[in-house]
């Protein structure tokens, strides 16, 4: 794996982190994950914007989004967070599920969450500033995953 070393980290049980494979690591890169929930209509896949920490995914939701209410029917999650960078052939890929857990809105924890994608000065985040720290319905969802999956499927180029 291009610039991953493995480091010492101890794995929940019905997680499979591949050998050589720095999951914090890759995990802390401004990714886009994409989630899939249960639907009334059927599977739905969204993107999110996540924190990882304390082997836990968060992510807010709120009022502009109908996340909550789909995890009222079914609070099984399934997301993925992968790269794939033709010109190295470096393909990595992290899927994990779990039962997601909707958590009170946390301001510090949001700050870190927002400052991952859009720097540390809030006051740059435009809407997202609003929709986070002003919308009283915003609210955290956390995936301690039951099941994670993480590979370096890259070639040779």
């Amino acid at each position: 794996m291009v610039g991953y070393v493995q480091a010492a980290m101890t794995t929940p049980e019905g997680w499979d982190v591949g050998s050589g494979f720095e999951l914090e690591r890759f995990l802390a890169q401004p990714l886009t994950a994409r989630l899939a929930t249960s639907g009334a209509d059927g599977p739905r896949v969204r993107p999110i914007w996540y924190l990882f920490e304390d082997h836990a995914f968060w992510w807010i939701t709120g009022s502009w989004s109908n996340l909550e209410r789909a995890l009222e029917r079914s609070a099984v999650v399934e997301l993925v967070v992968d790269t794939c960078d033709l010109d190295t052939g470096e393909v990595l890929q992290v899927r994990a599920r779990g039962e997601a857990s909707v958590e009170p809105f946390d301001a510090e924890l949001a700050q870190r969450w927002g400052a991952r994608y859009l720097g540390s000065d809030r006051g740059r985040w435009g809407r997202f500033a609003t929709e986070v720290f002003e919308d009283p319905s915003s609210r955290f969802v956390r995936l301690a995953p039951g099941w994670l999956w993480a590979r370096d499927l890259s070639w040779e180029r």
